[in-house]
């Protein structure tokens, strides 16, 4: 797995997000998932807008958002947030490092 942890402040609240990106068992593709917190500022419908907008911004690619029946939020990532993730100097060793690592 690959966590990538970011900082940042999306519309006045400032907040820890992290994304673990994994392998997908049969095609092997590259997944991330981060859930949105409801102790953040606004709750949890407020996080994870906030957080959709920061992939958004980073990557410049919209995240799926998917809402489960027990109220969580969960945002999806592909390979391509992965890689626009990738343009960052701070991201781009650990992720390339994961891709080689991880292909089949």
């Amino acid at each position: 797995m690959l966590r990538l942890k970011i900082t940042a402040e999306v519309d006045g609240a400032r907040s820890d997000y992290t994304i673990t990106f994994s392998r997908h068992k049969t095609n092997n593709k590259a997944e991330g998932l981060a859930y949105a917190r409801a102790d953040a500022p606004g709750g949890r419908e407020a996080d994870a807008e906030r957080l959709a907008a920061l992939i958004k911004a980073l990557t410049g690619k919209e995240p799926r958002m998917r809402r489960k029946s027990n109220s969580v939020i969960v945002i999806a990532c592909s390979r391509a947030h992965l890689d626009g993730f990738a343009r960052y100097a701070e991201f781009a060793g650990a992720i390339e490092e994961w891709l080689e690592e991880t292909r089949r």
